[in-house]
C-alpha cells in the first residue's frame, strides 16, 4: 500500500470547492426525507444542480408529493432505490440498467 503521511486532505478540500460552481452544482447532499424538510427546499437544491440521495423514513408517495412533481416536470429524474430516494436535475441522467 502507498504511504499516506504526507496527504493534505486541506488542500484537497480546497480544491474540490473550487471545482463546484457556485450556484449549487456538482453537489451530492444526502439528507433524510420524514416529512420534516418542505419541498421547496428539495426543490431549490435539485434546481441549483444538486444530487439528492434521501433516506425515506415513511411513505414515499406522501413524503415525496409536495416536490415528486415538479421536479419531474422540470426535467429532473427521481429514483427510488433499496430505501432511498435519488433525485437528479436536469441534464444528470440515473442509469438503472443493472438492476434488472
Amino acid at each position: 500500500m502507498g504511504n499516506f503521511d504526507g496527504l493534505d486532505l486541506h488542500s484537497v478540500e480546497d480544491q474540490l470547492n473550487d471545482e463546484e460552481s457556485p450556484d449549487g452544482g456538482g453537489r451530492i447532499v444526502l439528507g433524510v426525507l420524514d416529512g420534516t424538510t418542505p419541498g421547496e427546499q428539495w426543490v431549490d437544491l435539485i434546481e441549483d444542480g444538486a444530487v439528492l440521495v434521501l433516506n425515506v423514513d415513511g411513505d414515499l408517495n406522501d413524503l415525496g408529493s409536495g416536490f415528486a412533481r415538479e421536479v419531474s416536470e422540470g426535467g429532473g429524474n427521481l429514483v427510488h432505490f433499496r430505501g432511498f430516494l435519488i433525485v437528479t436535475p436536469p441534464g444528470v441522467s440515473i442509469d438503472t440498467d443493472r438492476l434488472d
